[in-house]
């Protein structure tokens, strides 16, 4: 097979510039071990260190990584629920970082700084460096995070992203090109936002992108946590079928995200009762009664634009395999036009 060589390819020692996304509860290790034994790179999203640490011993398990070795996964940390577990007795930060994961990935807090400090001073202590990424919606996000807290990796997050990201968060190709034409001798630089296909990739690798990060892809496939209900909401949305909105965590009691931040998802009766205008009690009320009743018009089933590109189910391997395929003929199609 092609191996596709970048900086990040170079960075994680991996073969193909590919990324799965870190999604809470749904990115596990079944999901990223598949990813990195395919020739990409698998995160997962933390949880409570028990948890976490188990998901980890399962990844070393699959992929043959012994106890006390670097494990070629990533796990993602959401900046405003560090907030709240990094001040009890079950930090989450340490307890992954003694497992020695390749990388980690914070986004969404309004202090990330100071956890992205601590990794520096934990690993100032060892051999093992580990590799940090961060979501950026903004070119200004881009500079601080590169410039001043000295990143390893940006994760330039467009608005076609499912699940969170910034709700005034310009479309990719504007942010990835304003974001390298800000940073021309930055860190490498991933794309993520509504990338489904190999053609897709392949396309932003010739805009400057070192490589691409890509959440809703792996949703359909059998190592992704999302129910069969949910993936078959999914295998039934075509191209115009999400949208951005509070109302999804509003009436999930997910709140808690920073300011400028919200979530795409499926739209369905949850954007219906806000656009009735009824007041939280009421689509609260509502949503309950749906969950009870396993009614699926009022799922909350994160997805980004590029859901629709995809219409069955495949094993994730075979999803990097077919991105693989895809950048590779890209790639060898765009070397004739010059």
């Amino acid at each position: 097979m092609t191996s596709i060589v970048t900086p990040i390819t170079k960075l994680l020692n991996c073969d193909i510039p590919i990324i799965s996304a870190s999604m809470g509860g749904i990115a596990m290790s079944e999901l990223a071990s598949a990813v990195t034994a395919s020739g990409g790179f698998g995160f997962i999203v933390s949880a409570p260190s028990k948890d976490t640490k188990l998901e980890i011993a399962k990844a070393r398990d699959s992929l043959g990584i012994k106890p006390g070795y670097p494990i070629p996964i990533g796990v993602g940390f959401i900046g405003w629920v560090l907030d709240k577990t990094e001040i009890t007795d079950d930090p989450r930060i340490p307890s992954v970082l003694e497992e020695k994961p390749v990388a980690v990935w914070f986004s969404f807090g309004v202090n990330l700084r100071k956890y992205i400090d601590f990794v520096r001073t934990y690993d100032a202590k060892r051999d093992h460096k580990t590799i940090i990424f961060v979501i950026v919606n903004s070119v200004e996000e881009a500079l601080r995070a590169a410039n001043e807290w000295k990143v390893d990796v940006l994760v330039v997050q467009g608005i076609e992203a499912g699940g969170h990201g910034g709700s005034d968060a310009p479309p990719l190709l504007t942010l990835l090109q304003a974001v390298l034409d800000a940073l021309p001798n930055g860190p490498p630089i991933v794309a993520a936002g509504g990338i489904s296909s190999g053609e897709q990739v392949a396309a932003l690798l010739t805009l400057g992108a070192a490589g691409a990060v890509l959440g809703t892809r792996f949703l359909f496939t059998p190592e992704s946590k999302y129910s069969d209900i949910k993936k078959q909401v999914l295998l039934n949305a075509g191209h115009h079928d999400t949208t951005r909105s509070m109302a999804f965590d509003e009436v999930g009691r997910t709140m808690g995200w920073p300011p400028k931040c919200d979530g795409r998802a499926v739209s369905n009766n949850i954007i219906a009762d806000a656009n009735a205008n009824l007041d939280l009690e009421a689509r609260m009320k509502k949503f309950d009664e749906s969950a009870a009743s396993e009614d699926t018009s009022r799922l909350v089933v994160w997805a980004g634009t590029g859901v629709g590109l995809t219409n069955k189910l495949t094993p994730a391997a075979d999803v990097v395999n077919e991105l693989r395929q895809g950048i590779t003929r890209s790639l060898r199609r765009a070397s004739t036009l010059v």
